[in-house]
């Protein structure tokens, strides 16, 4: 059983090492719940437990804490896959709820498994999601200043191999802040998250330029193919640098290698490696 989280990258600037600090130690704290979560559930259920636990931490871009888009909202969007079933589903600037995750898990059921804006809130209020207000004091004030909404560029994510071979991955995220309203990011695109029974990869950065390199189904496609994971990575990494791809992947393959990488530093995440907790 191995897993490993992400929290996406964070600003260079020396004045942020604090956070740095501190999302590293919610990230050790919050693969260590998931890894004992995985010791009794399914890859499925502990990506969607993982990344709900990182939805509810501020400190990282997703759920509670999302950065704001230009008209002043939030809007989430995440995605979930299970690679045993092979089924992706996700909701796409979804306002006003606390878990987007859940109601993409929730979604795994439905013939219709991607939903977006009115449709997505519609259905997640009839799954009773109550109305939830993601927004901080701090977000609220860097965008009424309009300061620092690039410190948290990317996503939360979780890729988990169980006890019995299956693999699921699961990705969230805010936004890139001050965006168009209604953007759309790649977290809720098979380019940001994706699995199968080789693979999983969960993804963050630069959503444009993710789905431009069609990302994360690239590198599960390559291993399925023979690649090996880190193989895999670096050569989809290799063709991200035709337009300076900004992206950072966690992943886990069937054999049980797990693999991290970015095409620029400071992509903080953690992982639980044969029982051994690792984390940068």
């Amino acid at each position: 059983m191995k897993i490993i989280i992400h929290g996406g990258f964070f600003s260079e600037s020396a004045t942020n090492l604090a956070t740095k600090k501190a999302k590293q130690d919610a990230l050790a704290q919050i693969v260590q719940q998931a890894y004992q979560f995985l010791q009794h559930n399914t890859a499925l259920a502990t990506v969607v437990y993982a990344v709900g636990l990182l939805e509810n931490n501020e400190l990282f871009n997703a759920g509670y804490g999302s950065q704001i888009q230009s008209d002043g909202k939030v809007r989430l969007s995440a995605s979930v896959m299970d690679g045993k079933s092979q089924k992706f589903s996700g909701v796409i600037n979804l306002e006003d709820v606390k878990n987007p995750i859940e109601v993409a898990k929730i979604l795994l059921d439905e013939e219709d498994r991607v939903l977006s804006g009115e449709g997505g809130l519609a259905f997640a209020r009839k799954n009773g999601f109550d109305y939830f207000n993601p927004i901080t004091v701090q977000r609220q004030a860097e965008y009424n200043e309009k300061l620092n909404q690039q410190n948290n560029i990317g996503t939360v994510g979780c890729v988990a191999l169980d006890a019995e071979g299956n693999i699921a991955a699961a990705t969230s995220t805010g936004g890139k802040g001050f965006e168009i309203p209604c953007r759309v990011s790649d977290s809720a695109t098979v380019a940001g998250n994706f699995a199968n029974e080789f693979a999983g990869i969960s993804c963050t950065g630069v959503g444009e330029d993710i789905v431009s390199g069609a990302l994360a189904a690239k590198i599960v496609t390559r291993v399925t193919d023979g690649f090996s994971i880190k193989e895999a990575c670096d050569k989809s990494f290799t063709e991200l640098k035709f337009f300076d791809g900004f992206a950072g992947v966690i992943g886990i393959a069937a054999n049980g290698e797990i693999y991290h990488c970015d095409s620029h530093p400071y992509m903080v995440w953690a992982a639980y490696n044969d029982g051994l907790q690792v984390f940068g």
